[in-house]
């Protein structure tokens, strides 16, 4: 939200890059000065532990001419992976913090269309998947599902780690034991959430911190078989373009890892990607507007394009748009769309000649 509020006020500008693309970027673009990072406590062997943070600090610190700590006693010790800790003789100057707590990120209340939504994914998830679940109320919703299911041997492998994880590795369902890389770990860049996982965090060594350049390496993460990505989305037109970015030109948030975990998960053995999203939104003015359109909303940024998307989820269904025609995918996306502006939809895609008369009935 401060982000949003600096480019609204021209006072930030925005990158356009993928999330994986973070530490490549600061290595070949940036000039760090001084970087300033909390750690833990220093251990016996003369590291400091990141905490649960790893994604571009380590290229960051690589480039730092100054590199300056501030030490906190209650940062959670975060096993790697790796480039998950900065050692004594890197660092330039010790800074005692005020060892306050770290951030809580309270799950945000569900309600009954991301429990819908959840219900239809979880339909499709099979024992031994691997998972990487994105942000928001609904990826929470389908974590707790998840964790009263009779699922069995799930792994993860996932940019972001929250509480719902945590439910899901205490009621059984994950052992990671079926994951082709990292089995037996659950993998991660950054973590959020409150301090039932930093407690879960400290000192695990189920847990792997990685930076993001390997966590969403698309790549990398395909090499799990039975992986599947589940991402929310703010707007998709009748061709199967997804904006996750933006509303128009209103700035809502980066790329991040969505586009690469699409593609992982459509790569990987098995695997299945889950674009998920509420039929509507209401604006400030109380009207009602559909989330899938004929076109884009003018000014809205494609974060994955027509031919990367797979699965698509809403209240009122699921449909899988891959190998279907221009006209399937508009017959498809129309079916899941809100009753109240499905009419519309159809004389839109008429219009783009992208409706079959025969599928009027």
């Amino acid at each position: 939200a401060i982000d949003r509020k600096y480019l609204e006020m021209g006072r930030a500008f925005y990158i356009p890059l993928k999330y994986s693309e973070v530490p490549r970027y600061i290595r070949e673009n940036v000039r760090v000065d001084i970087l300033m990072i909390q750690v833990s406590p220093m251990d016996k062997h003369g590291n400091f532990n990141m905490g649960p943070t790893v994604s571009h600090y380590r290229a960051a610190a690589d480039k730092a001419n100054i590199i300056i700590v501030e030490v906190n006693d209650d940062m959670p010790i975060a096993h790697g992976g790796y480039g998950h800790y900065l050692h004594v003789s890197e660092i330039d100057y010790i800074v005692e913090g005020g060892h306050t707590g770290m951030p809580q990120i309270p799950s945000e209340a569900t309600n009954q269309i991301d429990e819908q939504i959840a219900r239809y994914v979880l339909e499709d998830l099979r024992d031994g998947d691997c998972l990487q679940l994105g942000i928001g109320t609904m990826p929470n919703a389908l974590g707790k599902m998840i964790a009263q299911s009779n699922l069995k041997d799930l792994g993860i492998h996932t940019e972001m780690l929250v509480d719902s994880f945590v439910d899901m590795v205490e009621s059984g369902r994950i052992s990671g034991k079926k994951k082709q890389i990292d089995p037996g770990r659950i993998v991660y860049t950054f973590a959020g959430g409150t301090q039932k996982l930093y407690d879960f965090i400290d000192d695990n060594p189920q847990v792997a911190g990685y930076p993001v350049d390997y966590t969403n390496d698309r790549v990398i993460a395909s090499l799990n078989d039975n992986l599947v990505s589940i991402n929310n989305a703010l707007e998709m037109d009748l061709s199967g373009q997804v904006c996750s970015e933006t509303v128009g030109h209103r700035m809502i948030s980066g790329a991040g890892g969505q586009l690469d975990f699409v593609d992982a998960a459509y790569n990987s053995k098995g695997g299945r990607s889950f674009i998920c999203m509420d039929s509507t939104y209401t604006d400030l003015e109380g009207e009602k507007h559909s989330r899938i359109n004929a076109l884009l909303t003018v000014g809205a940024v494609v974060t994955d394009t027509r031919s990367t998307v797979q699965y698509v989820v809403t209240e009122y269904g699921k449909v899988n748009l891959k190998g279907q025609t221009t006209w399937q995918r508009a017959e498809k996306l129309i079916s899941i769309a809100h009753p109240d502006f499905r009419d519309q939809l159809i004389r839109e895609a008429q219009k783009l000649k992208i409706w079959r008369e025969s599928n009027k009935d």
